[in-house]
């Protein structure tokens, strides 16, 4: 596997999915954090709740273009989503706090939350090229 096998097509029509579950991903938990008073992890999660339902579809027609449906495949879906989700939110919590740590916490939690949000994208995009719809060799 060379670079040009991560940043192809594929990889451009996952970032204008992404675009499109950051925006809405984004309104969701930042107005659950700051304006509903949600906590760090429920902001979080319902933002990835909503936009994971959201992204298997797109990824799965639009960007990977995968047609076939498997049991395999949508708790492969599932289980990317949630490992990427924890180790993602779950390092840039304390990492955040650690590396702001005189500052308020609502700004080490929003920033902690972006922060996720990048390592998220990054992780995920791994688990659903490589795993989740990935190509068969017959195809």
């Amino acid at each position: 596997m060379n670079i040009r096998t991560i940043f192809d097509g594929k990889f451009l029509k996952f970032i204008l999915v992404g675009i499109i579950n950051t925006a809405v991903g984004s309104a969701i938990m930042f107005l659950l954090y700051n304006a509903a008073h949600f906590g760090y992890w429920a902001s979080s999660a319902c933002n990835y709740i909503f936009t994971s339902i959201l992204s298997f579809f797109l990824n799965k027609y639009f960007t990977f273009s995968v047609k076939q449906w498997s049991v395999f495949m949508v708790a492969a879906f599932i289980a990317t989503i949630l490992f990427s989700y924890l180790i993602a939110y779950g390092v840039s919590r304390p990492v955040m706090s650690l590396l702001l740590e005189g500052s308020p916490q609502r700004i080490r939690e929003n920033i902690a939350l972006f922060a996720g949000m990048c390592m998220f994208t990054a992780i995920n995009y791994l688990g659903q090229r490589f795993i989740v719809f990935k190509k068969q060799r017959s195809e």
